[in-house]
């Protein structure tokens, strides 16, 4: 995750001005030091770039709880594609649970130096966005390729088509953001939306629109292998049919419940890693929080001041962060699918299952204000089992919640 340089020190010296939590402190400083150029000439051009290039019908993010659904829902917006019910752009909430809503995923990995510690509440292993586009009944174009002359050419026809354009980049190569603070590997979804000048005009979520060359756009998406110079955009404003995304309701639940019961095969994950996904994962780090003994007990790998702390962020920071977690671990945001997704034809008695995401969703808010990169290394083992006993809460509530669920989309006709 691309964070500010220096968010470390930022956060104690404001923890130390205000008496704010280092949580809080955190927060504070993540949603005021967006990951966009921060000089006041930066800002102002990208002031006046929006006004002059901004596409027509193309939203502000507003109320974001999950980036990549966020992103679609304002790409969608642009191109006129409408719930075949309401006549309404299709939701944040409706493209998250689509893509395939919730999740779990935890895993640790100690180095000579530091122990890493990942945890994704979204859905997860499978590919969010392809399935996304794949659900949600809109007419997409997609590209790769090796050329850069050809990538210029792709993105050139969409912007031509006054579309916005969806493409992919490694993070640290954005000019605005710290390399030091992201991994090689990690990429994100930006939207190119127009020209200002020489430059283009990117979406980066963060609540202007940012300048940036096209040499720097090409080069931040020369540097992904898998899907080099990657990009999508909605050729035409035809909306899905209601059956056609009851359907798709359906195949995205069963996918959601059988991930997180251990009822469904994980692509492309091997069977020794199945036991860190879905509510058996969350059993397992509940497990390893305890283990005050063992090698991979957490009390023995981040038994180290310097790693409990770094790890104890970085947990934080996915639990807060929008693009593998988010408020409430998307639970919440995951009820307002099910309220929504129960409008359409047949799909009446999934509404009932809201109140059970509506309340994980407080549990996850619990389990993520416990969670304090500041605790003293002595008292970890006592700290830690703080944390299994609301993580076993949680997953107890997650498997009734999932099989309930899962029983009543059994019964729900084709």
């Amino acid at each position: 995750m691309a964070q500010p340089k220096n968010l470390k020190k930022l956060t104690r010296t404001r923890m130390e001005r205000t008496g704010e939590s280092y949580t809080t402190a955190r927060k504070a400083i993540l949603d005021a030091k967006p990951n966009r150029p921060a000089s006041a000439a930066a800002a102002e051009e990208a002031a006046a770039a929006a006004q002059e290039a901004e596409l027509p019908e193309y939203p502000a993010p507003e109320n974001v709880m999950q980036y990549d659904a966020g992103l679609w829902h304002r790409v969608l917006t642009q191109a006129g594609i409408k719930h075949p019910l309401t006549g309404e752009p299709l939701s944040e909430a409706l493209l998250a649970g689509l893509a395939g809503g919730i999740g779990f995923m935890a895993f640790t990995f100690v180095y000579e130096q530091t122990t890493t510690a990942t945890v994704v509440t979204r859905s997860h292993p499978e590919p969010y966005t392809a399935n996304l586009l794949a659900r949600c009944g809109a007419k997409v174009t997609e590209r790769t390729t090796g050329s850069a002359r050809l990538a210029a050419d792709y993105l050139d026809a969409g912007l031509d088509a006054g579309r916005a354009v969806v493409v992919r980049v490694s993070i640290g190569a954005l000019p605005w953001i710290d390399s030091d603070a992201v991994e090689d590997s990690d990429s994100i979804d930006l939207v190119v939306v127009g020209e200002h000048g020489e430059d283009l005009l990117v979406d980066d979520g963060s609540g202007s629109l940012t300048p940036i060359s096209p040499e720097d756009l090409a080069a931040a998406r020369s540097r992904r292998k898998k899907d080099k110079h990657w990009l999508a955009w909605i050729p035409e404003s035809s909306s899905p049919e209601a059956q056609t995304l009851a359907a798709n309701v359906r195949e995205a639940i069963a996918q959601m419940t059988g991930r997180l019961l251990g009822t469904s095969e994980l692509e492309g994950i091997p069977t020794h890693f199945a036991k860190n996904f879905g509510i058996a994962g969350m059993n397992n780090w509940a497990e390893k929080l305890r283990d005050t003994t063992t090698a991979k007990g957490w009390s023995r790998i981040f038994a180290e001041p310097a790693r409990l702390e770094s790890g104890l962020t970085q947990i934080l920071g996915f639990l807060t962060d929008t693009r593998f977690g988010g408020t409430g671990g998307l639970r919440g945001q995951y009820a307002d699918f099910l309220t929504e997704a129960a409008t359409l034809p047949g799909l009446e008695a999934l509404g009932a299952h809201a109140a059970d995401y509506a309340h994980l969703a407080q549990d996850w808010m619990v389990f993520t204000d416990l969670v304090d990169p500041a605790v003293e290394a002595e008292t970890r083992g006592a700290y830690f089992a703080t944390l299994a006993d609301q993580l076993e809460v949680i997953a107890a509530a997650e498997e009734r919640a999932a099989t309930a669920l899962a029983d009543t989309l059994g019964t729900l006709g084709d």
